[in-house]
């Protein structure tokens, strides 16, 4: 585990967060059209440093998750949620860690979701879309 740094385009938003290897895609109506690709941590090892006034949020269908934009500039820096694998966490947006080598990132292991179906431990039959 390492504390790796992150923000939205416009600088307004900056959290940093304890990462392990490994990331997730979801192919939910809305992580599908935001082409979501992420890194989950506990939320107790995210920090916002930055911003929270900056912060809109989304909730869609259950409303449960809540996914975290800079009113500024758009940017999804991080979506929030509660699941059995890790209780509350966090979902750092992998577009918006600023000190992650792109090498780095295309040789993590990708997690897929299926929450299109609501079933979170079974990936989905279609990822190449994600």
């Amino acid at each position: 585990m390492r504390t790796c740094h992150g923000s939205c385009h416009c600088g307004a938003v900056h959290y940093e967060a304890d990462l392990a290897a490994g990331t997730v895609k979801c192919n939910c109506s809305v992580c599908t059209k935001m082409r979501f690709w992420a890194v989950q941590v506990p939320s107790s090892a995210f920090r916002l440093l930055a911003g929270e006034n900056a912060l809109s949020e989304y909730r869609f269908a259950a409303k449960r998750d809540v996914h975290c934009f800079c009113r500024h500039c758009g940017i999804n820096v991080f979506s929030t949620g509660h699941s059995a694998r890790l209780g509350a966490f966090h979902a750092v947006t992998v577009a918006s860690l600023d000190d992650v080598p792109v090498e780095e990132l295309l040789a993590a292991p990708v997690r897929y979701v299926d929450g299109r179906n609501d079933a979170w431990e079974v990936p989905p039959v279609e990822v190449r879309h994600l």
